[in-house]
């Protein structure tokens, strides 16, 4: 065979690919159904007065397992990030470049998620950012954060 009649068999170079999902487990399902309703819900223990992330079925700081679930405030700010200028993932390419940021919630507490930002300059360490939510499929949308208007032309 020769190489025209070799590659007008092959599929695409770039099939479709999907792009992961978490998979909810019996101690994160209350996040995730939250997140598809766009509601940024993080755990609370009332035994110590300290809120948590990742949801946990106990308290990871004095083991209760009074655990209660509350709406956080959707804001924070930008503990550390990274440009990905690779995709991490081939559905991530069309992406490229993009940005996942450490981001510290007003409540202390530290979550990982992509931050939304048409100019990825602004990005910055301390930068304010709020909770948006992007669905990736019927049954879950993720919590990312954009850089708070009127903020991010100073960074």
């Amino acid at each position: 065979m020769s190489l025209t009649e070799h590659e007008s068999t092959k599929t695409p170079a770039h099939p479709a690919v999907q792009r992961p999902q978490p998979v909810p487990t019996a101690e994160t399902a209350r996040y995730w159904a939250a997140a598809l309703d766009g509601q940024l819900k993080i755990q609370y223990c009332p035994a110590c007065a300290r809120h948590q992330f990742y949801p946990r079925r106990f308290c990871t700081q004095c083991l209760s397992d009074q655990i209660e679930w509350v709406q956080a405030k959707g804001r924070g700010t930008v503990y550390t990030f990274t440009v990905c200028h690779v995709a991490a993932q081939p559905a991530f390419e069309s992406r490229v470049p993009y940005a996942i940021g450490m981001i510290e919630l007003d409540e202390g507490v530290r979550m990982l998620a992509g931050i939304v930002c048409s100019s990825l300059e602004h990005i910055a360490i301390g930068a304010p950012v709020e909770v948006c939510f992007e669905r990736i499929g019927d049954e879950i949308a993720l919590p990312m954060f954009r850089l708070i208007a009127g903020d991010a032309g100073a960074h």
